[in-house]
């Protein structure tokens, strides 16, 4: 048995350590704990500067019944569904095919076809908002959920198949050779053989992808405007404008709009740590 090196380090070293601890944690969360402290506080607080104290009274739990019941948060919640559940099957679907293209057959410019979705990542995709937007304008897709989620799909589908490529490449190659010696199909091989061994992946990459596209900001404001066509994320901008910048507003609305993808992450937890860990250890 090999010692274990943090037995060798001093108490008190590992006392500094796991001090630490609390530390990070609070940095990590010290945004959420404030946006939740501000969506209980009631607007007086605010006007009187009363930022960190404690509620000044109780009313700010009806923060959350204005955020629902006076403004266009359900709106903007269905826009998000609408936005995300279909950019995320969209992206998984084309990338469980090309990953499966990438990692299974073996032709000339198969490597250069990868790079060319990996380099695509590294693209900063802020350069890419004017001419988006004009193509949008040129296309009729401006200001629609359908614009958005078709660039969305757009965006996505390099970081994905990148993903699924390096997972199917992973699995072992026997069972596919065995299902073409039993003369097989190529189509069924991927839909009985392979993706049901993707699943875990599959389930990984959908909690990512849904959280990536939940949380977007900025393609939401570029390419879309109004309660009609925008997600969550830009709809908590209402606020500033119907309610001269009601921070008890803004942040209940925030802490709705986190909901979802916390949720999410919970009821998909088993698989979501299984499809990042599988095939770490051999």
């Amino acid at each position: 048995m090999f010692p274990n090196p943090i037995e060798k380090q001093p108490r008190a070293a590992q006392i500094s350590y796991q001090a630490m601890l609390p530390v990070a944690l609070l940095l990590w969360l010290g945004p959420l704990l404030a946006v939740a402290l501000f969506s209980i506080k009631p607007e007086a607080d605010f006007t009187n500067a009363n930022y960190w104290g404690l509620p000044s009274s109780f009313e700010g739990a009806r923060n959350y019944g204005q955020v629902f019941f006076n403004s266009d948060m359900p709106r903007y919640l269905l826009n998000s569904f609408l936005i995300t559940v279909p950019t995320v099957i969209g992206a998984v679907a084309l990338s469980c095919m090309t990953g499966f293209a990438l990692g299974i057959y073996k032709f000339k410019s198969n490597l250069w076809i990868f790079f060319m979705f990996v380099a695509g990542n590294f693209v900063p995709f802020q350069i890419l908002m004017v001419p988006v937007r004009d193509l949008t304008l040129d296309l009729g897709l401006y200001n629609t959920k359908t614009g958005l989620v078709l660039f969305h799909i757009a965006f996505q589908t390099g970081f994905c198949t990148l993903f699924m490529r390096n997972f199917i490449r992973a699995l072992p190659f026997e069972l596919i050779e065995a299902a073409r010696v039993e003369g097989i199909s190529e189509w069924r091989i991927f839909w009985y053989v392979v993706l049901p061994l993707m699943k875990p992946a599959i389930a990984a990459l959908s909690v990512l992808i849904f959280t990536f596209i939940w949380n977007d900001y900025f393609w939401a404001v570029v390419l879309t405007q109004g309660a009609e066509s925008q997600p969550v994320t830009a709809g908590i901008t209402s606020f500033n404008a119907q309610f001269r910048a009601a921070y008890h507003l803004m942040s209940a609305g925030s802490i709705v709009a986190a909901l979802p993808p916390v949720a999410m992450f919970f009821l998909m937890q088993k698989h979501f740590i299984a499809g990042l860990t599988l095939g770490a250890v051999k």
